[in-house]
């Protein structure tokens, strides 16, 4: 048996879903209207939430890759400012020791120093040396204690046994110091 729709009827509907335990028809969902309508305030507040993590963790990305950069060119401004020294200081290690006497050797390597230290004064370090201070911590490291031969001098550095260092007001080598403490004579 053949049925033939005549044009212009609908189609029939679709026969009903079967549960496959009860074979009972089951009823068909109802389409979805809310969805339909855009995102909701949910999707809207997480893609926002999903835009700002990612361009703060694109911030963090370019900012310490910039600050990887800086760092590398300061090293690399004082290491070019410290190359004639450097080279200077080649030339007196390179030397005969039969072909230059020891006061010249002296002077020479006198002038590399002198040459050092201006450019490491312009990057802003400092030399901790001084004896006859009072002890700080923040920048002295005691090796030993000494006698001292006055109470004026308790708790002063009687002597430098290595020197310390500071860049502005970074502590980077503390001074390696002597001591001196009163024992009431």
């Amino acid at each position: 048996m053949t049925h033939k729709r005549h044009q212009g009827q609908p189609p029939p509907p679709p026969p009903p879903s079967l549960d496959p335990d009860s074979q009972e028809p089951v009823a068909a969902a109802a389409p979805p209207e809310a969805e339909a309508t855009g995102p909701s305030e949910v999707d809207v507040w997480k893609d926002r939430h999903l835009r700002l993590a990612a361009e703060y963790d694109n911030f963090r990305k370019r900012t310490t890759k910039e600050r990887t950069e800086v760092w590398s060119r300061a090293q690399a401004e004082l290491v070019s400012r410290l190359a004639d020294a450097l080279d200077d200081l080649s030339r007196f290690a390179h030397i005969d020791p039969a072909d230059i006497d020891s006061k010249t050797l002296h002077d020479g390597v006198d002038l590399v120093e002198r040459k050092v230290w201006k450019e490491l004064e312009a990057a802003g370090v400092t030399r901790i040396d001084q004896a006859g201070v009072p002890f700080d911590p923040n920048v002295h490291e005691a090796v030993t204690t000494g006698a001292a031969t006055k109470p004026e001098e308790d708790h002063t550095v009687g002597q430098v046994v290595q020197p310390g260092y500071k860049m502005r007001d970074t502590l980077l080598r503390p001074a390696r110091v002597v001591v001196l403490t009163w024992q009431g004579h």
